[in-house]
């Protein structure tokens, strides 16, 4: 990894509020080596999303970052940000709320090998959309769920998500 791949791996990382004192590098770092790949239509949206902080961070300047695809760390970036314009509140708070759902908050440092394995699951889950119709196991699980969230674009689970969660205020 060349500087400006590290510098942007930390902001990133900055992106994300992490309550206490613990340490989630570990988690960070299989979130940033984890693609994420879409398979219905108009998720190729997020991936566009989370491929922007690339040209954000970068804002003009002439380095380039040595990655592929967007990984899961620019994903829940992004759609923290999202999440927040629409349903309001603050990115990074969105962002740990996003890892809570996926239940990867108590992931912290150092992470033992069964553990590394766990978040390779569940990160599978989220991108294969193994999960459960309510969306349980996702970003954006519901309480009443209408319709199969795991064929629902991300954009629309997001926003049936803040919808919930504004009826329960």
């Amino acid at each position: 990894m060349t500087k400006t791949d590290i510098a942007y791996y930390e902001w990133l990382i900055s992106q994300v509020d992490t309550p206490g004192d613990r340490s989630y590098r570990d988690l960070f770092e299989r979130l940033h080596n984890f693609e994420f790949v879409w398979f219905v239509p108009n998720d190729d949206n997020r991936v566009q999303d989370g491929l922007d902080l690339r040209a954000e961070f970068l804002n003009g300047n002439r380095p380039t970052l040595h990655l592929e695809g967007a990984t899961m760390l620019e994903i829940l970036v992004s759609l923290s940000r999202r999440v927040a314009f629409i349903g309001g509140g603050n990115e990074p708070q969105w962002a740990w709320r996003l890892l809570k759902n996926l239940k990867l908050t108590k992931m912290s440092d150092p992470l033992t090998e069964e553990q590394a394995k766990r978040i390779d699951d569940i990160l599978e889950t989220l991108v294969y959309r193994t999960y459960e119709r309510s969306g349980r196991g996702g970003f954006f699980p519901l309480k009443d769920s209408l319709e199969d969230q795991t064929k629902v674009e991300l954009w629309y689970q997001m926003n049936a998500y803040v919808i919930e969660k504004d009826k329960n205020l």
